[in-house]
């Protein structure tokens, strides 16, 4: 009889880790809570002889398992892991799956924001020279690839995912920054701290480890990442870095000192996406990959949809679909992005009820007008108006809001609506899709 093997979660991640084991010849059990579920999907399984249940975990799915594969979706504190945890059943996540099932390095990118970014690039510049695809919290599991051959693996890792490993080892980590988030899935914010860092310490440290200067809290944890050959961006004051110097982005190793592209050239704009460039470049030095084709690299990338994604230049404005901003402290980073320049933002839609000074703040410094759109409105609009900002306009759609934009004639356009979609749309990437449609019609 073969081995029994559990499955939580008839999410992607959890379908592919499903087809893998089954291909592998365990006898795979997939459970799934929720009782709405895609038929066609649980019908494919059923016939690749994947044992499939919904609307709850049954005793005769989880007894017996010899180890349990979770989906990210599912929190350490959920019933499922506590029960599973009582019968001394292993869990684990896809990635580690995948990486205990494969001799293909991982490139690892964790952070707060700026993470699928990152890995898109990297992949994107070793695909110059390497067989090297984006896979993780990206949108495709990393068990999907492992039957095939790659160089490396560029893993986008979420903090639910990283909590979920044990000895899952990435040849290279890298952390781009750190701010609060997803406090209540790891009850605390030092536990979603932790969850991040396991990536760097223990058995799990890698061989080479990037951080983000610029962030204290990260500055301060790399003196404990002692397993590793430490390289820091955004920052001179160090043995290996990258950082900008005199409009242009520097890597140095030793007493090596290299520029490798100019800010004019790079194509993503503000200092967050140089950041997301400079711990690219590292993790391209680190792979071998020259200079030359580095530059190439970066200037032929093209940033992920919805991420302060340049749609169009169009009499002389500038559009920027940044629709992914679905809470103040990313809108932040967009907003900051743009200095000494006429920003029309437009902004709202679901609030998530979160404190707006710093947001504010920002407006305050960069943006000339804020465009109100949902939900939401009312009450950014008291805030700004709280924090001394007045030049405000509401609008009952975000076609309206793109229209009066136009009419005032900014230098940029830039849609950051800090706020969940659904009160107008499906989902972050419907409502930048009606942007980015709505602005290439006119």
């Amino acid at each position: 009889m073969s081995e029994k093997v559990l499955v939580l979660g008839l999410s992607k991640s959890g379908i592919s880790a499903a087809k893998f084991l089954r291909e592998k010849g365990y006898e795979v059990y997939l459970t799934e809570s929720k009782p709405d579920v895609d038929a066609e999907k649980v019908s494919e399984l059923k016939e690749l002889g994947i044992n499939v249940e919904y609307g709850g975990h049954s005793e005769k799915y989880v007894s017996g398992s010899s180890f349990a594969v979770t989906s990210p979706g599912i929190p350490p504190k959920s019933e499922i892991i506590r029960k599973l945890y009582e019968k001394n059943i292993p869990v684990i996540s896809e990635i580690e799956l995948a990486y205990k099932n494969t001799k293909t390095p991982f490139i690892a990118i964790t952070g707060t924001n700026g993470k699928t970014t990152t890995t898109a690039l990297v992949s994107h510049i070793l695909s110059r020279k390497y067989k090297a695809p984006c896979c993780g919290n990206i949108g495709v599991p990393p068990t999907s690839l492992i039957d095939e051959y790659n160089d490396y693996l560029v893993c986008e890792i979420s903090s639910y995912q990283a909590a979920m490993t044990k000895d899952f080892k990435p040849l290279i980590s890298c952390w781009t920054n750190f701010t609060p988030d997803h406090i209540d899935w790891h009850e605390g914010l030092e536990n979603y701290f932790k969850a991040k860092a396991k990536l760097f310490l223990g058995n799990q440290a890698p061989e080479y480890a990037i951080l983000n200067a610029k962030d204290e809290k990260l500055l301060e944890f790399s003196k404990t990442c002692t397993s590793s050959k430490i390289f820091l961006f955004d920052t001179e004051d160090a043995p290996n870095a990258c950082y900008i110097k005199d409009g242009a982005i520097w890597y140095k190793t030793g007493v090596r000192e290299e520029r490798i592209i100019s800010l004019e050239e790079c194509p993503l704009v503000g200092h967050h996406n140089y950041q997301n460039i400079m711990c690219g470049i590292i993790c391209a030095e680190i792979a071998g990959i020259k200079n030359e084709e580095i530059k190439k690299g970066i200037m032929t990338f093209k940033a992920p949809e919805h991420r302060l994604e340049k749609v169009r230049v169009m009499d002389g404005i500038t559009f920027y679909n940044d629709s992914k901003a679905t809470n103040p402290e990313a809108s932040i980073v967009a907003i900051d992005s743009f200095n000494g320049v006429d920003v029309a933002l437009i902004l709202g839609g679901r609030d998530k009820n979160t404190d707006l000074t710093q947001m504010c703040n920002s407006i305050n410094k960069h943006i000339k007008t804020v465009i109100l759109i949902g939900e939401a409105a009312d009450r950014f609009e008291e805030n700004l108006i709280k924090n001394g900002f007045n030049n405000i306009i509401q609008e009952d759609s975000l076609e309206a809001a793109v229209d009066k934009a136009i009419s005032l004639k900014p230098d940029i356009v830039l849609l950051s609506p800090a706020c969940a979609s659904f009160d107008m749309f499906r989902s972050y990437e419907h409502r930048g899709d009606v942007f980015k449609e709505y602005v290439l019609s006119k």
